[in-house]
């Protein structure tokens, strides 16, 4: 790996850090460059997932009031995350380069429309699920389940959809939410990894150079959230997300 192309991560990294420390959606920076610089599309994905889980970790220092409140669903929530996340992470491990790349126009497409669509879908969950009492019934856990098979095999708009899925649980409050949800995702992220790390996929290389730009911009976008606009930011994030679902539907079916 040249300078060029630990520059390139880095930077993407310092993009990706700063997006989800504002508005999310850091994946459509960091994962297009790791393919960009050579990794193949299995060991990128996996790399990228250790790229951005200081992310989710980290924010749990903030979270510790909030998720005191939810003592009593976190169990449930979090086992249906780590399975979902070891069934997703096995799955990544299995999977090959070509079958791999032929589902990525689809999963950046349907990260690009969870994340164009996430004020309209939390709102209707709120509306729909508030009710439920501070309970985590039988299909928040089922969803959380699902979201971690999603989040340990691609992880790109996992936080998002993890946070209308929690309002199933009557968790209405953006701090508890973000709370558990930074949680169950760090769940997801790790048991996926450990998969990851001792099935050798990772390009460990260009995984650290892409961390170390990500940490950067995490720190970055913290201290720019109130000077960017949100709205302003998302719209890039979704630009970029329908572009590249449209490049890499080309390359793969073009």
């Amino acid at each position: 790996m040249d300078l060029p192309h630990i520059l390139l991560l880095a930077g993407a990294g310092v993009l990706g850090g700063a997006a989800n420390a504002i508005a999310g959606g850091g994946t459509f920076f960091t994962f297009p460059a790791l393919l960009a610089v050579g990794v193949p599309p299995v060991a990128a994905n996996a790399s990228n997932s250790l790229a951005i889980w200081p992310g989710h970790a980290l924010a749990l220092f903030s979270y510790g009031e909030e998720l005191g409140r939810h003592r009593a669903n976190l169990p449930r929530l979090m086992a249906a995350a780590v399975a979902g996340g070891a069934t997703g992470g096995w799955l990544m491990v299995h999977s090959s380069d070509r079958y791999f790349m032929q589902a990525v126009p689809w999963l950046l497409l349907f990260a690009t429309l969870a994340f164009a669509f996430k004020d309209a879908m939390l709102s209707w969950s709120r509306r729909r699920f508030a009710a439920s009492h501070g309970r985590a019934g039988m299909p928040a856990v089922l969803l959380t389940f699902v979201l971690g098979v999603y989040g340990g095999y691609f992880n790109a708009g996992l936080g998002i959809m993890l946070l209308a899925t929690l309002t199933l649980a009557g968790i209405d409050d953006i701090h508890e939410l973000n709370g558990v949800k930074n949680l169950l995702a760090t769940g997801i992220t790790t048991v996926s990894l450990f998969l990851l790390v001792a099935s050798g996929v990772i390009a460990w290389g260009p995984a650290l150079a892409t961390l170390a730009g990500a940490v950067i911009g995490g720190l970055l976008g913290g201290r720019l959230a109130r000077r960017i606009p949100k709205r302003w930011l998302e719209g890039v994030v979704i630009g970029l997300g329908g572009l590249l679902t449209a490049v890499y539907a080309f390359k793969v079916y073009g």
